[in-house]
């Protein structure tokens, strides 16, 4: 029998999954011991009354930011230190879902099937994760396409539904998923967090850039310096950079298509040297 693919989802809505995966495929691999769920919610790893997981973001803007101690508390407890921390090869994989990760497709299902045993996925919300999370935990920032959807959600029950069906026996017939529509080059479906289209498109057509708040050092990592001085004309040239460079990094076909001025240009050939790309 092939061993079991655990996946599981830190979210601060685990309703949203309690019937999602009782039917059809999904539901057959868990009924045969080859899928294994678990859906843990963020708010128990919060200290205060409130249970409060979110904070308004440094530097100013629109929204709220999910703050970083709850997430680290729920993956600490399902044994998941830093990505420093861990060994490497365990067959874990942290995912966070987010408009600014690379785009998933039928080869990244595949891949994540056949090399990992366990998947963990952080479901943003409202403007998104802080950008520590991502940088202490997470292996993978992955987007579902090019729209906005109220939270990380859907992307995940999405992406376990792909990866799930390519695991050997949910299916029953191997060859099934050989078969099917969407191979190596399949194109890029659906997104997550919402208050997105303010950034990830709206700024000329880049990605958003990254999003930090309280508490200002976290495990090691402070917030960038510049959206703590409260100097906004620095604060948005900071945040236009990191648009660039997380767009060049994750997305670089869309700076083909991006509104882009001669300043951004000429920042973007520096973000290039200084990555050497």
């Amino acid at each position: 029998m092939s061993e079991t693919m655990q996946f599981d989802i830190l979210t601060i809505f685990p309703g949203f999954f309690t019937s999602i995966f009782e039917h059809g495929v999904l539901s057959r691999g868990v009924g045969t011991g080859l899928l294994s769920l678990g859906v843990h919610d963020l708010r128990t790893w919060t200290h205060d009354r409130h249970r409060t997981v979110d904070d308004r973001p440094f530097g100013g803007g629109e929204g709220m930011v999910l703050k970083p101690e709850p997430i680290a508390g729920a993956l600490r407890s399902l044994g998941l230190g830093s990505k420093s921390a861990r060994e490497p090869n365990d067959g874990t994989c942290v995912i966070l879902l987010s408009a600014q990760g690379r785009p998933f497709h039928q080869s990244t299902a595949r891949e994540l099937a056949a090399s990992y045993k366990r998947l963990v996925f952080v479901c943003g919300r409202y403007e998104g994760v802080d950008e520590r999370v991502n940088e202490l935990y997470c292996d993978r920032e992955i987007s579902i396409g090019d729209y906005v959807l109220s939270g990380g959600e859907l992307a995940a029950a999405i992406v376990i539904d792909s990866v799930g069906r390519l695991v050997p026996g949910v299916l029953g017939n191997e060859a099934s998923s050989e078969f099917e529509s969407f191979g190596e080059a399949d194109a890029a479906i659906g997104t997550d967090v919402e208050g997105v289209p303010r950034s990830q498109y709206g700024s000329g057509g880049l990605l958003d850039y990254p999003h930090y708040t309280r508490p200002p050092e976290f495990e090691g990592l402070r917030v960038p310096e510049v959206l703590q001085n409260g100097d906004h004309a620095a604060i948005r040239r900071w945040r236009r950079e990191q648009q660039l460079k997380k767009t060049l990094l994750n997305r670089p076909e869309l700076l083909d298509e991006a509104a882009l001025d001669k300043a951004d240009r000429k920042l973007l050939e520096k973000i290039r040297l200084e990555l050497g790309l």
